[in-house]
């Protein structure tokens, strides 16, 4: 500064520049001259160096006031030009800025772009950041929403066939409560599907002399239209075991009518199993074993088609029948099936002349036989079904999720039932809706911000086999299995409040075992006693296509009295006043609905809270270590076929070390790179993808998961074919059997290469 002083002073033909470091005191004499400390520029730089100041003494001369006022002037004037041009710049800046916000060419995020009245406007604070929810916050806020939430109020009769007007408007209903819950998007999905509806009465009667044992109030959809007549043959559940038996007794089943009770596995594998002996006809039968207190003369309602969704679409979706060449599915029965009550049950066994059934098989009706002689009567079944083309509605809403937005939980419930369908599907649709408005609220009100979105699904013709909810899977087959995360089923999720039974993907089952923390059932926490409560996947479970055909792992749970269900389902008994009745107290029905309301709440809020997606891939390596187990004691008789165990023992080991790779990328990688995070969670995501086997058509063979599927392809059926070695040799095919393997093998390994991640990091032996 000091130096632009000298240089400006100089200019003006001043003086070199000096000034006054001290005073010295008034002199004796009067005299009031100064000593002077002048500072050359060059003095001054030695100063500013360490060097030695040089004092220069003198008496000041008399200054030329005009030149130093002038001085002054000139330089205030320099220092208002530069302050004014730096104002002026600024300023055009700001009315540029502004103009540029009003005109739309930026947006407006910041305080430049608006006007200020006044130069003295403070400028706004910057917001206070959002409060992080972590995940025990979560849990408080979901048991909190639902404490106060009155569920029981909201399970009503439903009684809606799919496809008719009153199906429509409940739609309508639950498209207006997503509205409501102000999820971001609310849609429909419409398909044209084939149901079978009841025509003229359908008969059961016996012959010589005829008489009518009963015309069923329910049927069986799906079944052969038409009438057949044979000899009766009991086959309790009518499972591969049961018939096994049968044959081990040498009744012919060939041209015989099956009894069967329900109960144990679907009707249509029943049905299929049936068929494969050689019966001509099948009659199904509530026993009082499995259903006490059911009455005497109810029949169940069920379907025979061995797969889900629309038979006469198989594995692509049905949106008019009219552009599609006739086509039907291998699992329908065509044969004639239908129920019937205990009552019309007895009556068939006391017209058997034959020997007495198994102990075992004899549940709770009187007079059970085996099967009925020359001397005993033949049953005759007339079937009169009719097929009716019906538009359904699937009913959707979405809660988006704020990093990866195109990946999604799915939570569904069906909404059709045959009869009131109080359980069957009044209680999931309840639970759908409060969910939907419970996690909302959480999402909107509470700040939560998920990582992922969750999807609410409303499906239709649920009662038929999952039609409703399987179209939809093979509308969007192509994209659902890279961004569907997981599937949680609500249907007839709360049926009693003493026991609790669940179907699960392995992957899945970490996860629920979280969720049930802190959760009892019977006085005993729930998570404690959670591995005895798992049962098999059947087909009729509507989570199961959502597995076996388009490989996403799924869970369905259920709240009962015992572990064989609720008595009442699939029949018009399924009413309020029964629900009321298996809980005492009736606010115990309140408090179990909650409960399975958290638990589903908590399976979703956790899959999208997390980084890394919660899904055990690692569980798979026990299975596939069941399956070598299973294999390995057949090793000497697959020698003998000039075949080895190695290739399955080298893809099983494959899959190990890819598990582990995965686990350790994980430790290695910062979840917080969303890039990094999401290349993670896509390879968790194509594990149960990728045990879907590629070597089966999905038209002929929908359900192609190896573990869970429906086939010869499936890992079960290779095992069961394998085990005629030591109990029928003569069944075995060799060449089957090497088919099988190899294929088997070979699915196996390339899941492990795609888990492995890029190519160049398998490590394939073959």
């Amino acid at each position: 500064m000091d130096h632009a002083r000298k240089a400006i002073f100089n200019m003006f033909g001043g003086e070199p520049l000096s000034y006054t470091r001290f005073s010295l005191s008034r002199q004796p004499d009067g005299d009031n001259s100064h000593v002077e400390m002048k500072l050359s520029a060059e003095d001054e730089e030695g100063i500013e160096n360490g060097g030695i100041d040089h004092l220069h003494t003198r008496p000041i001369k008399p200054r030329n006031n005009n030149r130093h006022l002038c001085c002054v002037l000139t330089g205030a004037a320099l220092l208002f030009l530069i302050g004014f041009l730096i104002g002026y710049l600024s300023f055009r800046g700001r009315i540029q800025a502004m103009k540029k916000c009003e005109d739309g060419v930026e947006p407006c995020h910041s305080y430049r772009c608006t006007p200020e009245s006044d130069d003295d406007t403070p400028e706004p604070e910057e917001p206070a950041p959002e409060p992080v929810l972590y995940w025990g916050d979560l849990k408080s806020k979901l048991s909190t929403r639902l404490r106060y939430a009155t569920l029981g109020d909201k399970i009503e009769p439903v009684s809606s066939d799919a496809g008719s007007p009153g199906d429509e408007n409940l739609a309508n209903v639950i498209h207006q409560d997503f509205e409501k819950f102000k999820l971001d998007k609310v849609w429909n999905d419409e398909h044209y599907v084939r149901l079978q509806t009841p025509g003229s009465q359908n008969v059961v009667s016996l012959e010589n002399p005829s008489e009518d044992l009963e015309i069923p109030q329910a049927y069986v959809a799906y079944s052969e239209s038409t009438a057949v007549s044979g000899k009766p043959v009991y086959a309790n559940y009518g499972r591969n075991e049961d018939f096994y038996q049968l044959l081990q007794k040498n009744v012919d089943l060939t041209g015989t009518v099956i009894l069967m009770r329900a109960g144990e596995i679907a009707f249509s594998e029943k049905v299929a199993n049936a068929k494969k002996m050689g019966a001509v006809g099948v009659l199904i039968y509530p026993d009082p074993a499995d259903y006490p207190g059911l009455g005497d003369h109810t029949s169940l309602f069920g379907h025979a088609h061995l797969g889900t969704g629309d038979p006469f679409t198989p594995g692509f979706p049905s949106f008019n029948h009219t552009q599609f060449p006739p086509v039907e599915s291998s699992g329908l029965p065509r044969i004639p099936v239908q129920t019937i009550s205990r009552s019309a049950a007895e009556k068939i066994f006391s017209s058997m002349k034959g020997p007495d059934c198994p102990d075992s098989w004899k549940g709770k009706l009187s007079g059970c036989k085996l099967r009925s002689d020359s001397n005993g009567r033949n049953v005759t079944l007339r079937v009169n079904n009719e097929l009716v083309e019906k538009k359904i509605l699937n009913i959707f809403g979405v809660i988006k999720g704020f990093e990866d937005q195109d990946r999604y939980v799915i939570i569904g419930a069906q909404r059709d039932s045959w009869g009131p369908g109080v359980v069957k599907a009044g209680v999931g649709t309840a639970l759908l809706l409060q969910l939907a408005k419970t996690l909302s609220d959480i999402v909107k009100i509470d700040g939560y911000k998920p990582r992922r979105s969750i999807v609410f699904a409303s499906w239709s013709a649920g009662a038929f086999g999952a039609v409703g909810a399987t179209e939809w899977l093979e509308g969007y087959s192509s994209s659902l299995h890279m961004k569907a995360v997981a599937y949680i089923n609500l249907d007839a999720a709360v049926s009693g409040s003493r026991d609790f039974r669940f179907s699960a993907s392995p992957m899945l089952k970490r996860l629920l075992e979280d969720a049930v923390s802190g959760i009892t059932v019977s006085s005993t926490d729930l998570r404690s006693t959670l591995a005895r409560k798992e049962v098999p996947f059947r087909i009729d479970d509507a989570a199961f296509p959502f597995l076996s055909y388009s490989g996403i792992p799924s869970i369905s749970f259920h709240f009962c009295d015992d572990g064989k269900g609720y008595r009442f389902l699939d029949t018009q008994l399924d009413n309020l006043d029964n629900l009321f009745r298996s809980f005492t107290p009736i606010a115990e029905l309140e408090n179990t609905i909650r409960k399975a309301a958290e638990i589903a709440g908590r399976i979703a809020l956790r899959m999208t809270h997390d980084h890394e997606l919660y899904l055990d891939y690692e569980s798979y390596n026990n299975k596939l270590r069941d399956l070598i187990g299973k294999i390995v004691p057949y090793r000497k008789e697959m020698q003998n076929m000039g075949l080895g165990q190695q290739w399955l023992m080298v893809a099983r080991g494959d899959f190990n070390r890819a598990t582990s790779t995965l686990t350790q990328d994980i430790r290695n990688t910062d979840l917080t790179n969303k890039a990094a995070c999401r290349a993670l969670n896509d390879r968790i995501m194509k594990v149960e993808y990728n045990f879907l086997s590629p070597y089966v058509s999905p038209k002929d063979t929908p359900l192609r998961h190896i573990f869970f599927g429906s086939g010869s392809h499936t890992l079960q059926v290779m095992l069961d074919h394998l085990g005629l070695l030591k109990t029928n040799r003569s069944a075995f095919n060799e060449d089957v059997f090497k088919n099988q393997l190899a294929l088997a093998t070979w699915t196996i390994q390339s899941a492990a290469n795609a888990l492995s991640g890029d190519i160049w990091n398998t490590d394939n032996e073959f």
